[in-house]
């Protein structure tokens, strides 16, 4: 497949519906592994006697927590275009997936 045609092929691919089974588990891992090193930038703040080297360990901590939140932040974001995306095409599509049929009882 010439590499334009791959290109005009990926522009017509249609966003998914909803985010995957592991879209949602990435997530959730995402948002346990966040509450954790939250919990120990706590505990090494009021624990542990500060050191260049707890410094550190602090800023490594603070620096993967500000990326899973970031990461997060995007699944959510992404999360939120797609479900606007879905309802305003069912509301295009007359809400049964068929195009100006509306079909109500």
């Amino acid at each position: 497949m010439q590499p334009e045609t791959m290109r005009q092929g990926i522009a017509r691919a249609e966003p998914c519906k909803r985010p995957s089974p592991i879209d949602f588990e990435m997530a959730y891992q995402a948002r346990v592994a966040i509450d954790r090193i939250k919990f120990a930038i706590r505990h090494i703040e009021q624990c542990v006697p500060s050191s260049p080297q707890v410094r550190e360990a602090g800023l490594q901590l603070l620096d993967a927590l500000d990326r899973l939140q970031a990461v997060e932040q995007r699944f959510q974001d992404r999360s939120r275009v797609r479900a606007h995306v879905s309802d305003a095409k069912q509301s295009r599509e007359g809400g049964n997936g068929l195009p100006g049929r509306n079909v109500s009882r």
